[in-house]
């Protein structure tokens, strides 16, 4: 049977009424830029994170852009990443004339490891920017650690992690700053592109409002040189709308990661296939459920062509590392050695994983992959 990796339709399905009554009083009232409409999604979506504030921006990119810009990130600043993410975690930074500096990552949830962190500090270190990558927090103890013995900023990139827990305490409450996305396809999605930053600072909370409408305050007399980062006033109704679901969608995807431990346990892939797991004290999310295959070689992509040649859904989260990426080439951290990054890039492969998902559905990809391995 036909599975997709994702399947926004079925979703839509259950909220059609509500998003489209939200959506038919935006356009009534002729309000599309910032306004109540983003008030209350902030207000609530700040309630959800356990968060004092939350400010809505354009993407989860602009998110990690604006949190650097809001900490005075330039030319000559170096920002501690994991090798292995999502290329704007290291993007944001180049952009503004600062240095990314990788970090590897451990493979038991593809987070950055602590234990690479503070030798890679110097006096131009402004931030350390860690990924809950897949869903999954990262070890913010250690990296709260090392932050606050150096006097540095962690800016949480929470792209992925809406929801996640890290000791009870949700993702978005974990560091200086957060940054997330709704990209559609997150657990969290909009209707296009759109983000938000959380924080706990009252300073900082004003010069995120500020930096979202260049600098501006009052209208037309600029203290900072910021950007044009709102939210829609649409997009917010939306949001506003699933973020009522969330905490049903992401039990959802949770049920199915466990479905996937039981379908696999009674395989004989034994440990051939590494499964997602959740590490202790942690609440994983399950943005993506990834699995990595130790054959080595080419049985990762072996694997996925066979599942889309009997039309089942994969994708590959990432396949190159991104000290691997031609544009940071002449990085001079980028010639480092980062061997599990390596690994997750040439090994890993996202499998659906959606709460609209069967078990049915579920046993067909994992009979699939039984299949193409042997």
């Amino acid at each position: 049977m036909p599975v997709p990796l994702l399947d926004l339709k079925l979703q839509y399905a259950t909220i059609r009424d509500e998003v489209l009554r939200v959506t038919s009083e935006v356009y009534d009232s002729q309000y599309f830029i910032l306004g109540k409409r983003v008030d209350d999604f902030e207000r609530d979506f700040a309630a959800y994170c356990h968060s004092r504030y939350a400010v809505g921006v354009s993407s989860g990119t602009d998110a990690l852009l604006i949190a650097l810009m809001v900490l005075s990130v330039g030319p000559g600043d170096e920002v501690i990443v994991p090798a292995y993410s999502f290329f704007a975690t290291a993007g944001v930074v180049d952009r503004l004339g600062a240095i990314p500096v990788f970090a590897d990552v451990a493979l038991d949830d593809y987070n950055i490891d602590p234990a690479k962190i503070e030798a890679l500090i110097t006096p131009a270190t402004k931030a350390i920017m860690p990924v809950h990558l897949y869903g999954q927090c990262a070890a913010m103890d250690e990296i709260n650690r090392i932050a606050a013995k150096h006097k540095l900023p962690v800016i949480e990139d929470a792209a992925q992690a809406v929801g996640a827990e890290y000791d009870g305490r949700r993702a978005g409450v974990l560091g200086t700053m957060a940054a997330f996305s709704f990209f559609p396809s997150k657990n969290l999605g909009a209707f296009g592109d759109a983000g938000a930053v959380t924080c706990e600072d009252e300073a900082t909370y004003e010069r995120l409002i500020d930096f979202r409408v260049h600098g501006m305050r009052p209208k037309y007399y600029h203290r900072y040189v910021g950007g044009n980062f709102r939210i829609d006033a649409l997009q917010a109704a939306i949001l506003h709308v699933k973020l009522a679901h969330l905490d049903s969608w992401a039990e959802g995807r949770r049920r199915n990661a466990a479905a996937y431990a039981e379908l696999f346990a009674d395989t004989a892939l034994g440990d051939r296939v590494i499964l997602p797991r959740e590490l202790p004290r942690r609440r994983h999310v399950y943005n993506q459920y990834v699995i990595r295959f130790t054959d080595g070689g080419d049985t990762r992509d072996r694997v996925m062509s066979h599942l889309k040649s009997v039309a089942i859904g994969c994708d590959i989260y990432y396949p190159l590392t991104l000290p691997q990426q031609e544009c940071f080439k002449d990085n001079l951290s980028a010639g480092g050695q980062f061997p599990s990054s390596d690994l997750a890039a040439a090994q890993t492969l996202a499998i659906p994983v959606f709460p609209e998902l069967t078990k049915d559905q579920m046993a067909e990809v994992v009979r699939e992959i039984g299949k193409a391995l042997n």
